[in-house]
């Protein structure tokens, strides 16, 4: 099998990171199951983790931790899926990030930070 050309890489990357965004888990973790990384991020580097915490899909966000996401992979703009997610005001996805080992003080800024700013310390338990 060929591999694929740059045009298909980045059209695979764009299926998949809509997916996350629109929280359709199934569909999504298929592409991680033929062998597509989990961590695999956009042009932007965001992760399905990234898009599927900042719009407030909690199973999905819990499907893609066990199959092994990494929590606390930035994006281009050094955000970290925790502190998008607190941002959003996603209690139960900030749990699961935490559960996981998410660094409440990594990015810019930092999950702690943005909780700070936003009055939602209450999330970091």
């Amino acid at each position: 099998m060929e591999p694929l050309s740059e045009e298909q890489s980045d059209q695979l990357v764009a299926i998949v990171t809509d997916l996350a965004r629109q929280g359709r888990t199934d569909e999504l973790l298929e592409f991680f199951d033929h062998g597509l990384p989990v961590d695999v991020q956009d042009h932007e580097g965001n992760t399905a983790l990234m898009l599927a915490a900042y719009h407030g899909h909690t199973g999905t966000v819990r499907a893609l931790i066990g199959r092994g996401a990494d929590v606390d992979l930035r994006n281009a703009r050094d955000q970290s899926p925790v502190a998008g997610a607190l941002f959003k005001g996603e209690e139960a996805i900030v749990g699961a990030l935490v559960d996981a080992g998410a660094d409440l003080d990594a990015g810019t800024p930092s999950a702690r930070a943005t909780a700070e700013m936003f009055g939602r310390t209450a999330l970091l338990g």
